[in-house]
Parts: structure tokens; C-alpha cells; sequence
């Protein structure tokens, strides 16, 4: 029996309205370069962990205006080389919108220039050595520099336990940490805390105890440590080996669980300052600890709550934007979109801040975000009071 006319148009518009609401939707691919293995792994994982978390949450409510956000993550491995290559081949071979990563501001300052060179937004979520956002107009972190913390951190120190001179240890073949003994020694002289002793050692060292020893015999009341964190747990390890029981002072580089993985109880009394504390009990950080906790069975640091936070911002910047499907014009119109989002989440009240130009070159965007300062005890990071 042929079907009556007005029933085929019916019909039609049914399936014509399902395949254009189809036709709509589509995947939105955003990239990203992390160190996965080796031993920058215990920052790199745990910000995937946040990522994932966040794609979730996003993606469950719906997406991004009806499209769905998807992840490709390339392990740099916190290598230079790899995060040039894992750059290369988001940018080029997969065709993200944009980029998150690398996870050390080392592989940042290699791989970073190719983003802004083709005019792609890099967000970085771990970043915090100066000059990051100085190469170029596209590159983006919510992670809060060095010299926006550690003033902070110090003063506190010197406040808590009465701190009148310090030691200083640092590795001198990285961009965290030698940037970060700048900032150290700037913001100890004009503090006017007097220095007893510096030290430094090579990424990759195990033996700490020759410079150590110097450190003891300068006997400071505490010592600064800007380390990545598996080195300073150690240097705090054998710190306690030598009888030495001085509370230590650390850059961003010690705010990881590994600290108290390898240095257990020997941490206690390490002051650090941070933009996130478990301790926060505004509604949008428990709710991110709570979620964490029951997808990873672990607890979140820092680094994941910093990568949550920035695929949400990125997520409601790619909101406020109506994607054309050229993607030169859309990764523009990202980095546009960018600079005007303000996030209240999992690390608190954020906004970004404009970096200033560097050799008559346009800067980046920086986090304008106060410092949580945290004090080490009994193997977990607690608000210094």
C-alpha cells in the first residue's frame, strides 16, 4: 500500500532534522603533551588525572555546546626532544584546537614557540618558571609563578619558626629550579635574611651529603630548597641522616605526594606555598576531592586540581566562540576568547593577567592568583596557621 504523502514529509523532516542535528555535533579535539614516564611522571600523571576528571564532567552535562570534548595526550616524558615532537604532532597530524603541557617549564621553553608560530593557544598547568608567557601571545598557564609565591611562602617561614638566616640547595641544570633560586635569593635579601651557605647539584643526582655537610656546618635555622620533588626528598632524607633537623623551605617542585612517598615523616615541618590546599572547603573543591577521590581511589594534589581548572576555563572560553570548522580561524578565536575568562574552582577565585611585552615582542597570559601557604605533617599538606 503506498504511503499517503503527508506521512513521506513527515517522515522526511524527521529524518532530515535527525541527520542535521547530526551534522551539528561534532568532536572537539584538544591536545595534550605530558610527562607520562619517567621521573617527571609523578606531576604528568596526575594532571592527565585531572584533565580526564574535568573532560567527564563536561562531557556528561552535555559538552560544549552540544559537542563532545576530546583528549589526545602524547607522553613528552619531560624531555625537550618529546615535547617538541608531541607538539609537532598534535598540531600537525591530529589538528587539536589547542594544547595543554608540557608539564616542566624546560620542555615549555623548547616546545612552546611551536605553538605560538602557528598561532595555537598553549595552556600550561604546571608551569611556573618567569618567562614562559614571554614567548609569544598564545601561550596561556593557570599555574602561578614563582615570584607571585614564594614572598609569600618566605615570609610565612620567618614568621612560623623565628627564621633569622637560611642555607640554600638547588639544581642547577633546570628552568623550575634555577629560576626559582633566583626568585629565592631576590626575595631573601629583601627580606633581609642572611644566607649561610649555596649549594646546588645536578638533575639526576642521588648523593646530597658533601654539600650537606657544608650546610650543617654553616648552621642556618632552615634550609630553601628549590628542587623538583624527588631530589628534595632525598636531600631531605639525608638531611635527617646527618643529625641536621632544620625545617625546609620549597618551591613549587615539592608539592607532590611523592614527597612523602620517599621522605615519609623525615618532610614534617616543609613550608610551601601553593594556589590549592585540600583544606579549602569552598563547595566547588570538595566536590572536586569527592570526584577525584571515587574515579582515582587516591587523593588529588595540586596538579591535578590546577589541570581540572583549566579544562573548564578552556571549556567556557570554546563556549562563548561559534567554531567555523576552519581551524586557523577557530584556534584564533580561542586565544580571543581566553583572556576574558574567570573561573571560581577547584583552586579558587582566578582570572588571567597579561604578561608584559619582551624585546618589543607580544606577551601571553599569566595567573593573577594568591598564594596558599601549607606546612608538611604526618605525610599530608595542611594550611600553615
Amino acid at each position: 500500500m503506498p504511503i499517503p504523502f503527508a506521512l513521506r514529509a513527515v517522515a522526511a523532516l524527521i529524518i532530515s532534522t535527525t541527520f542535521s542535528s547530526a551534522a551539528c555535533a561534532a568532536d572537539i579535539k584538544i591536545g595534550a603533551a605530558e610527562a607520562l614516564t619517567g621521573p617527571a611522571a609523578k606531576y604528568g600523571v596526575s594532571i592527565k588525572n585531572g584533565f580526564m576528571l574535568a573532560l567527564d564532567d563536561i562531557n556528561a552535562k552535555g559538552g560544549v555546546n552540544g559537542n563532545k570534548l576530546v583528549l589526545s595526550i602524547e607522553d613528552e616524558q619531560g624531555k625537550k626532544e618529546e615535547a617538541i615532537n608531541a607538539f609537532k604532532k598534535l598540531i600537525f597530524q591530529d589538528k587539536v584546537l589547542m594544547l595543554f603541557g608540557p608539564t616542566l617549564s624546560n620542555s615549555a621553553f623548547a616546545a612552546d614557540p611551536i605553538a605560538n608560530a602557528t598561532k595555537t593557544v598553549v595552556f600550561g598547568t604546571s608551569n611556573t618558571a618567569e618567562g614562559i608567557t614571554a614567548m609569544g601571545p598564545f601561550t596561556f598557564r593557570n599555574s602561578v609563578m614563582e615570584p607571585d609565591v614564594v614572598p609569600t611562602t618566605t615570609r610565612a617561614a620567618v614568621q612560623h619558626f623565628g627564621l633569622k638566616k637560611v642555607a640554600v640547595i638547588y639544581g642547577n641544570d633546570d628552568a623550575l629550579t634555577k629560576n626559582g633560586y633566583d626568585v629565592f635569593k631576590t626575595t631573601l635579601t629583601a627580606q633581609n635574611i642572611a644566607v649561610t651557605d649555596t649549594e646546588t647539584y645536578a638533575k639526576g643526582d642521588v648523593d646530597f651529603k658533601a654539600q650537606l655537610t657544608k650546610i650543617k656546618a654553616s648552621n642556618p635555622d632552615a634550609i630553601v630548597c628549590s628542587c623538583l620533588v624527588e631530589e628534595a626528598a632525598n636531600i631531605i632524607l639525608q638531611t635527617r641522616t646527618l643529625g641536621m633537623k632544620q625545617p625546609y623551605i620549597g618551591g613549587n617542585g615539592l608539592n607532590s605526594p611523592k614527597l612523602f612517598d620517599i621522605a615519609k615523616e623525615a618532610g614534617d615541618n616543609t613550608i610551601v606555598g601553593s594556589p590549592w590546599s585540600a583544606e579549602n572547603t569552598a563547595p566547588a573543591n570538595q566536590a572536586f576531592i569527592s570526584a577525584y577521590k571515587a574515579k582515582y581511589n587516591a587523593d588529588p594534589d595540586q596538579f591535578s586540581a590546577q589541570a581540572y581548572d583549566a579544562m573548564h576555563i578552556v571549556a567556557t572560553a570554546i563556549q562563548s566562540i561559534k567554531l567555523s570548522g576552519d581551524l586557523a580561524q577557530d584556534r584564533i578565536a580561542l586565544r580571543d576568547a581566553l583572556p576574558a575568562v574567570k573561573s571560581d574552582g577547584a583552586t579558587g577565585k582566578f582570572t588571567f593577567r597579561r604578561s608584559a611585552p619582551k624585546d618589543g615582542k607580544e606577551g601571553g597570559y599569566d595567573a593573577a592568583q594568591e598564594a596558599i601557604v601549607n606546612i608538611t605533617a604526618h605525610g599530608k599538606f595542611v594550611l600553615l596557621k
